[in-house]
């Protein structure tokens, strides 16, 4: 019987990605490679060229190995932040679409779905992507679907939502490989609580109240969900009241009590979220993107981005071309 070797990770690295995705999949594996008192994983840390990689965390890595060199790997995963692009467009997608062809499993952590979307390689299939980008990467990529799942694998695909979902993944591949055992053991040594499912939900912050989406009672739950779903169409709160079987008056005083906030203001700040979303991540024009969380001009939408965020999109917006120019990370969620 021929001995089987350890599976080869790659770890591709854009300028400012989520570090704590990275470690959260490199000190796993390397605990079951401990545990279990042979190599049974092993990993590559790539890049687009040699040069050290700074991630969010302002902490450079070296890579092991160029892209254009990185062949022998069984999965290749993408760190970045939404605005990651390869300095060579054309030959970086390339040769991820090369790897595709030769049966590498291509997988991304967080933000690092967009360069692999980018590259062609996610269209007509789901994906799981941090909510925090959810308005930019479907405005980008209409013909993907993002899922709410901390974790999507489909079709020599796995798509992972942040670094929690990471370790969860990675405790999935050793369990896979090594049994429940060593899994167990692993979840152990680092005091990780319990295993999600692959199709756990993301848990989702209530605006500026402090707790998530999944602890409030259903009816604000499903007035959060109408809301989100009608960004670009705006709801009527009467009409959401009544959605959820509520005069408008109790439910103002209902949700007010949950969250902190009147129903409208809740209802605009998610709008202006996801507006934010696209103004960090993307070059879409302001009307275009006031047009797409139900402003008829971006004038109003400024103002009440101003008020709520303390920055115009327009000043952010330079403020983080400045930034790029400079070599500093931007905002990315881990």
């Amino acid at each position: 019987m021929t001995e089987r070797g350890p599976l080869q990770l790659g770890f591709l690295m854009f300028p400012g990605f989520p570090m704590a995705c990275l470690t959260s999949a490199i000190e796993p594996l390397r605990a079951a490679n401990e545990i279990s008192g042979r190599t049974e994983f092993d990993w590559l840390l790539v890049a687009e060229d040699r040069a050290p990689v700074r991630s969010s965390a302002e902490v450079r890595f070296e890579p092991d190995v160029a892209l254009a060199d990185c062949g022998d790997v069984d999965h290749l995963y993408l760190l970045s932040p939404p605005t990651g692009q390869f300095a060579d467009a054309r030959r970086g997608q390339a040769r991820l679409r090369w790897l595709d062809r030769t049966g590498v499993v291509l997988g991304a952590f967080s933000g690092g779905i967009f360069p692999l979307a980018r590259a062609g390689l996610m269209e007509g299939r789901g994906c799981s992507g941090h909510w925090c980008y959810e308005a930019a990467f479907k405005a980008e990529f209409p013909k993907v679907e993002p899922s709410e799942a901390v974790i999507l694998r489909e079709r020599r695909r796995i798509t992972v939502s942040g670094a929690g979902a990471v370790f969860d993944l990675m405790l999935r591949l050793i369990e896979e490989r090594l049994g429940r055992q060593c899994m167990t053991e692993v979840a152990c040594w680092f005091q990780h609580p319990f295993l999600r499912n692959e199709d756990a939900r993301q848990k989702v912050p209530v605006a500026r109240a402090g707790s998530t989406a999944d602890a409030l009672p259903a009816a604000i739950r499903e007035a959060i969900r109408l809301f989100d779903t009608h960004v670009e169409d705006p709801l009527r709160i009467p009409d959401v009241a009544a959605a959820v079987d509520m005069s408008e008056r109790h439910f103002e005083r209902l949700f007010k009590r949950e969250t902190g906030q009147s129903p409208l203001r809740y209802y605009r700040l998610i709008r202006l979220s996801k507006a934010r979303q696209r103004v960090l991540y993307s070059n879409d024009p302001l009307s275009e993107i006031a047009a797409s969380v139900g402003y008829l001009r971006s004038a109003p939408m400024a103002r009440h981005y101003a008020e709520a965020f303390g920055v115009s999109p327009q000043h952010e917006r330079r403020l983080l071309s400045g930034l790029r120019g400079e070599g500093t990370a931007i905002p990315a969620a881990e």
